[in-house]
Formats: structure tokens, C-alpha cells, sequence
């Protein structure tokens, strides 16, 4: 971590389709070895799979299923004395967004089926109904951050 001053944050460019910055960060947390285009096409067909399996907007649930996987609170290590303490905080918006598409990227690669997409899909519409492996990752860290309430005191 740099002592001396704040990393600058880069500027991303919307992603052509849907013109959505959004949309382009979890292309690029998908993306792997520079290769967009395969990214693009994994999440594009995602997106027309999600239109007709449910007959929602495929934007709209893709918007609910990562605010859905989004923490509010995680712990930290803090170290006291001697011990080492896990303090809950409350996650910055930027990080929340972060975490829930590396989530659920993360939930839909460790899914069975035959291609990426389909796996996201999967992935996408279970975060939507609030259910899947990235809400459930989600309900854990708050579990956690529960748990260790006690140590709220701790935060710096």
C-alpha cells in the first residue's frame, strides 16, 4: 500500500452496446490474458440469455443482481497490543460494486455447465432473486461483521 499519496483512479471508457460504465468494469473484471473481445462476447450473450430466460430488461437485472451481491460491512484486521482484532467497517461504494462483480464472476466459474456464459447467466439471475453463490458470500461477510461487533470500538 503506498505511504506517500493515493493511487489515481483511471478513466474507463463505457462499453460500446449499452454505453454504461457498469457494464464495462465487470467486462473487465471477466476479462482474461487482454482478450476484450472474448469478454464482451461472454457477457453480451449473458445478457441476451438473461432477456429470454426471464422477461425482464437484461440491464435492469444485471443493475439488481450487483447491488443484490453488494456488502455493506466487512471486517478488517486491526492490530491492538498483542492481538489482532477483525473490526467491522462499513464497505465504500466503489469497493461494494468491486466485490460483488468479483463475486459473482467468481461463483460462476465454480458453477457446472458448458460455457461461461450460460454459467453467468446462471449466476446473474440467481443474484437477482437473492439467492446464488455471490448473496451467499455476501450474507457470510455480514455474518461476520455481526459477530465481531464488539470490536466496533477499534475502528480507525
Amino acid at each position: 500500500m503506498a505511504r506517500r499519496r493515493e493511487a489515481q483512479k483511471r478513466k474507463i471508457i463505457p462499453d460500446p452496446k449499452y454505453n454504461d460504465l457498469m457494464v464495462a468494469r465487470f467486462i473487465n473484471c471477466i476479462l482474461r490474458k487482454g482478450k476484450k473481445g472474448k469478454a464482451e462476447g461472454i457477457f453480451y450473450t449473458a445478457l441476451e440469455n438473461i432477456g429470454t430466460k426471464s422477461k425482464e430488461e437484461p440491464l435492469r437485472v444485471f443493475r439488481k443482481a450487483v447491488e443484490n451481491a453488494a456488502p455493506m460491512l466487512e471486517v478488517r484486521s486491526r492490530r491492538v497490543g498483542g492481538a489482532t482484532y477483525q473490526v467491522p467497517v462499513e464497505v465504500k461504494e466503489s469497493r461494494r460494486i468491486a466485490l460483488s462483480m468479483r463475486w459473482v464472476i467468481q461463483n460462476a466459474k465454480a458453477r457446472s455447465g458448458r460455457s461461461m456464459s450460460e454459467k453467468l447467466t446462471g449466476e446473474l439471475l440467481d443474484a437477482f432473486n437473492n439467492s446464488g453463490g455471490a448473496v451467499k458470500k455476501k450474507e457470510e461477510v455480514h455474518r461476520m461483521a455481526e459477530a465481531n461487533k464488539a470490536f466496533a470500538h477499534y475502528r480507525w
